[in-house]
């Protein structure tokens, strides 16, 4: 089986002073890869500052004999995602990877989240991933390859109690990796989310002892490189990891029925009398694109 190697490939990794980015800059360096360590080096809320963690991370992997540079904008502004590529491009000369990891919580009730919670997840989470991946894709684009990937979150798929700000961060994220993905389809960049469950400082008092000792942030790390490599051909998904689990959650659509003729006005009480066929998911498939859903409502246009 031969192996999956980043050689001559540069990888940014944010939030990679701790935790999963850690895990993830460690095996992509062990690969052969170049990275930037990018880590504002601030707490669980992004509060603080410091470069202590970047420089561990880089230090790490140097004493492996690999290659690292450190990074310590905020992912949350422009100027700081065009520093992060900068980085790359100053120390070794190309992008082919981004793993947008950087993130933060604020966790509280809709009623007593104020505008502050809100914005700052917002901010690092679904802005951040936009401040790094646009300069990036640029440089993609005119190498014609690269290999993006996006972390959303269980919260952002279902729904989670207490944390409406960063589900809808996260659920904002899966809609914009699908863009990136189509308008980047052309130059061999491969877009794809996430999903992990592990052990970090985000869920240490969420997760019992039991449980959170076995979701190693090292179960993870495996389908982040197959994703991120030249091996890796798909793009446009979602995928659940963790403890070894790994499976796809895709949005779907189902065919529903078509009432009327695209003339006459369609009653309320149609809607109800035809509840059980719109809600059902019999025969529901991922669509590639919005142009899809034509699909099922051109016999209604024709």
């Amino acid at each position: 089986m031969a192996n999956i190697r980043f050689d001559g490939r540069v990888a940014i990794i944010t939030g990679s002073g701790a935790g999963l980015g850690r895990a993830y800059a460690l095996e992509l360096a062990k690969r052969g890869a170049k990275v930037v360590i990018n880590d504002l080096g601030g707490a669980r809320d992004g509060t603080g500052a410091g470069h202590a963690a970047a420089d561990s991370v880089v230090d790490e992997i140097k004493r492996a004999g690999g290659e690292a540079v450190a990074n310590y904008d905020s992912v949350a502004t422009v100027e700081g995602g065009a520093a992060i590529v900068k980085t790359a491009i100053d120390a070794f000369g190309r992008v082919d990877v981004l793993v947008n990891n950087a993130g933060i919580l604020r966790d509280k009730t809709l009623v007593k989240m104020g505008e502050e919670e809100w914005d700052l997840v917002m901010s690092v989470h679904l802005r951040g991933a936009y401040c790094v991946t646009r300069p990036a894709l640029e440089v993609m684009r005119a190498a014609g390859y690269g290999r993006i990937l996006f972390t959303t979150s269980g919260a952002g798929l279902y729904g989670n109690f207490g944390q409406a700000n960063y589900a809808a961060a996260k659920a904002g994220l899966i809609g914009f990796m699908n863009v990136v993905g189509i308008e980047g389809a052309k130059y061999d960049i491969k877009c794809n989310a996430i999903a992990p469950m592990a052990a970090s400082r985000f869920t240490e008092d969420m997760l019992p002892p039991e449980i959170f000792a076995k979701l190693k942030p090292e179960f993870v790390v495996p389908i982040v490189v197959f994703l991120c490599s030249e091996e890796n051909k798909d793009s446009g998904m979602i995928f659940n990891c963790g403890a070894g689990w790994y499976s796809r959650t895709a949005f779907v659509c189902a065919p529903g029925v078509a009432i009327g003729d695209a003339k006459r006005n369609i009653p309320a009480e149609e809607i109800r009398d035809s509840w059980e066929k719109i809600k059902s998911l019999e025969d529901a498939k991922p669509l590639g694109n919005i142009a899809e859903t034509y699909a099922y409502i051109m016999p209604l246009l024709q």
